[in-house]
Parts: structure tokens; sequence; C-alpha cells
């Protein structure tokens, strides 16, 4: 069993988990559709699993042990493709990079198609973090939830994602704000609160549309422990943010850092006397 994926909060946090073993003899054959002529295609179909979908609400338990760190591979609906490589979380045969998330403005794809409303937003991640995005406009709060947001502003709507992009660089740049947040950054926003008053000065500044607050159902007094670790009671999740409680102790696990791994169900953890199984500095 592998976590090849998750879901981050706003869509109902989950870890996605491939089922079945996987065949280890002679490792994983070519599953990047380059057919060798050989039947490694036809073994690379043989070796598909489903994908199973683990929930994470606040009070279930968690009880894996990390194995080895490889590949992802690919999802494809409700099929698992995986792949050996060691490269992590994906091999540069499984990496796909959204060009528009490079985009400042020129399109990068052979042929423009963000041809619909975008919004523009603020974002704010306690205590005093602050960023510009951008996102469709029926995706705004969706994606606010997505990356964690704990206060979020819709400032413009225009028609398309060019403009969308043009304008987000101009207020990062005369305002001098992010356009992404690190998630170090991020870990440090499960503790205290916004910095209200600098957030409500940056508001000032624009002509809000809308608002948005949210609350991810977190009470803690403390910043939790970075760590890499997939054993412990849910307390929540926010955006890719896992925390999980083991031996009165919080843990922030970003669940991108547990794609790849293998997994061995650990019955016996009790979450106080046994040694987690981790990466430390995951939030460097």
């Amino acid at each position: 069993m592998q976590i090849v994926g998750y879901e981050p909060s706003a869509r109902g946090p989950a870890l996605l988990l491939s089922e079945g073993d996987r065949e280890n003899e002679g490792g994983v054959a070519d599953v990047n559709g380059s057919g060798s002529g050989d039947g490694s295609d036809e073994r690379a179909r043989a070796l598909e699993t489903g994908v199973r979908r683990r929930p994470l609400e606040p009070g279930d338990r968690l009880s894996y042990t990390l194995g080895a760190r490889h590949c992802a591979g690919t999802i494809d609906g409700e099929t698992h493709h995986p792949c050996d490589r060691p490269a992590t979380p994906y091999c540069e045969y499984h990496t796909s990079t959204w060009v528009c998330a490079r985009c400042t403005g020129t399109c990068l794809k052979d042929e423009m198609d963000c041809h619909e409303e975008h919004a523009i937003y603020l974002a704010a991640f306690a205590p005093d973090t602050f960023k510009v995005g951008v996102t469709k406009r029926w995706r705004l709060e969706t994606r606010l939830r997505e990356q964690g947001a704990d206060r979020g502003a819709h400032i413009h709507t225009v028609s398309n994602g060019r403009i969308a992009r043009e304008l987000e660089a101009e207020i990062a740049s005369q305002r001098g704000l992010t356009d992404r947040v690190r998630t170090a950054a991020k870990l440090e926003s499960l503790a205290p609160d916004v910095a209200e008053s600098a957030w409500e000065a940056l508001l000032a500044e624009f002509d809000v549309h809308e608002p948005f607050s949210f609350d991810y159902g977190l009470e803690l007094e403390a910043q939790p422990v970075a760590e890499t670790v997939a054993s412990g009671t849910v307390v929540g999740v926010k955006g890719r943010l896992l925390v999980l409680e083991r031996g009165g102790t919080n843990y922030g696990v970003d669940m991108r850092d547990l794609v790849g791994y293998e997994l061995a169900v650990d019955d016996e953890s009790d979450g106080s006397n046994r040694r987690l199984q981790s990466s430390l500095g995951a939030f460097e």
C-alpha cells in the first residue's frame, strides 16, 4: 500500500491510497507509455491497482508506519499506475507542471484558453502573511480553503486569466505582497490569530467585493511540531496541513510530504512509546 495523493480541506480531506500489493520481482515495468515490445505494456497494466480514499475526520485514528519512498506514479480516475523510480513525490516522467501557475500575463500555451471570469483575491495566513492570488471566479472560496487561508477578500473580477495575471503581478509589485506562501509559514498559522489591524489596513486599499473568514476547527494553544508521520489521532486539516496528536504532542504534517511512501498498518501503535518514523526538517 502506498500514499499516492491527497485531498485538502476544501474537498473533504483525505489521503489517497493504492490498494493491493505491488509486484516486487525485477521492479515495476515501464508505465510511461513507451512500450519496448517485450511485454512491458501488458505487465504495466497487470500492476495497476485501485485507489482508496482514506477520509481524515477529527478523532480518526491513523496507524501507519512509513516505509520506503519512491515515485507515486499516476492516478487515472480510480486506477493507480505505479512507478518504482526513486525521485519523490514524482519522477521526471510523472511530474506535471501547470504552466498557468507561472503566467504573469504572457500566455505560455500554444493557444490561450482561459476565456472566463477570473477573480483576484487577497488571502491572510496568521499572524501576518498576506498574499495576492488569482483563480477562476466560481472557484474562489474553494481555492482559499485549499490553501488554508484564515481570511480572504475578493478584490477584482476580470474577463480572462491573462488580465487577471497582469493585475496580480501589478498588485504584488506595488503593495509588496507575495503570490505564494511556503508551507513553513502556513505551519506557523495553525495556532496564532490573524493580525486584524494589519489585515484591515490592507483591505482599506482596495474595493472589496466579498470578504471571507474560515474556521478549520483547530483549537491549538501552540504551534504543532513539524513532522512527516502517518500515525496518531486526527485533530484536523487546514489546507494540505494535517494535524495529528500523538503521545500528548501535536504534529503538523504537510500531506504532500507523505506522497510516495509505502505504508504498513501498525496495529500496535498507541501513540505514546513507539518511535515516530518520520522525515525531520520537512518544512525547511
